[in-house]
């Protein structure tokens, strides 16, 4: 059976990324490949029964470059390797270059969610992503591929794919475990990302603040940030939570279905996002998310989706009040869509055309 390896800087069981690399070796093994993964690191709760071998100074935060051989012999025999993000986002430049070297002249696919020149700090970054004519580029949205055009690198857009019928939560079992009343009328607002700077945490406590009482019959709002700090925003996070006028809980999730079914509303404040997944997993989830203005947004909301603003709460707060059955026709809504226009299947077929067109099915 043919084999492929998917490399990354991490894995873990709600990192963005992972999940949606979980979804495409899920996508690879039907289409007849026998998948595993290489990493720097595997977070807690990471289940995935497929093999992962760990190699050092891969990880994001691992001290000066991998050992060359390590990584050599790990993508030894893989007749397809997918690179997720490694080769694109410059957490860990040693890493991003020693894997391009080692895969330079094999069949590759370079999944690009994040590049470098979309984040302030990494802008003077202009060697990567790194480019190979035996390689295959893909990008999560098309405002990435164009730019990827603008800078000569040529790609096809596959957007993150999502189980069309999720698992359902425990929904009482999670508020308890939370600290909340599961037969209460409290409002869980949750915030489902690490905590650094881009993802606005500042605007989602507003947003939990505004939703809670007198304009809202009293009912306690609760603001629930599951991610650790990242990036240096230990600092800033601490300020944040000590100063906001409305519960913080700050327990990891146990899954994102549990999370999903704990949650009244999903708070998305972003300013900038390669994609966004947990709009689309809210809306799976019938769950209303009030979603930030960054760029990638706008791409989805064209699909269809209808999310609520978080800088203006009003409208999410009217429709909070109002009887359940009148709530019905936005879950639906936004369920169908997200359904329809990003389903796995859907995923999975622009990969094998990816594929198929490469010659590297097996």
């Amino acid at each position: 059976m043919a084999r492929c390896t998917i490399v990354s800087f991490r894995f873990g069981p709600t990192d963005g990324v992972s999940v949606v690399a979980r979804l495409w070796a899920d996508a690879l093994a039907a289409l007849g490949f026998d998948v595993d993964w290489v990493a720097g690191e595997v977070e807690p709760g990471w289940d995935d029964p497929r093999p992962v071998r760990i190699v050092n100074g891969i990880g994001i935060d691992d001290p000066g470059p991998p050992d060359a051989g390590m990584l050599t012999e790990a993508l030894a025999g893989a007749d397809l390797v997918v690179v997720e993000n490694l080769c694109t986002i410059p957490l860990n430049p040693s890493a991003s270059y020693a894997v391009a070297d080692v895969l330079r002249g094999r069949p590759t696919v370079l999944h690009h969610h994040d590049p470098p020149w979309q984040r302030d700090r990494f802008a003077h970054i202009t060697d990567l992503p790194p480019d190979d004519p035996a390689w295959r580029h893909v990008t999560i949205n098309d405002l990435t591929r164009r730019q990827m055009a603008d800078r000569g690198l040529y790609a096809v857009t596959i957007r993150n794919g999502f189980n069309p019928d999720p698992p359902t939560g425990d929904r009482d079992v999670t508020r308890h475990r939370l600290g909340l009343d599961p037969s209460g009328e409290d409002l869980l607002v949750v915030h489902p990302v690490r905590a650094i700077a881009r993802k606005a945490v500042d605007r989602a406590i507003a947003l939990t603040e505004s939703l809670a009482g007198p304009d809202h019959g009293d009912r306690p709002a609760t603001y629930w940030l599951p991610g650790p700090a990242e990036d240096g925003f230990g600092p800033e996070l601490t300020r944040l939570l000590a100063t906001a006028r409305c519960p913080v809980v700050r327990h990891p999730a146990t899954s994102l279905a549990d999370l999903y079914a704990a949650a009244d509303v999903v708070a998305f404040p972003s300013t900038w996002e390669g994609f966004g997944n947990p709009p689309v997993e809210a809306a799976l989830a019938r769950r209303p998310a009030a979603v930030g203005p960054y760029p990638v947004a706008d791409e989805l909301r064209a699909l269809g989706f209808r999310w609520f603003d978080t800088d203006a709460p009003g409208p999410l707060r009217t429709w909070l009040s109002t009887p359940a059955e009148e709530r019905v026709e936005l879950l639906d809504h936004n369920q169908q869509v997200a359904a329809t226009e990003l389903s796995t299947d859907r995923m999975a077929a622009g990969l094998e055309a990816l594929l198929s067109k490469a010659g590297w099915l097996p």
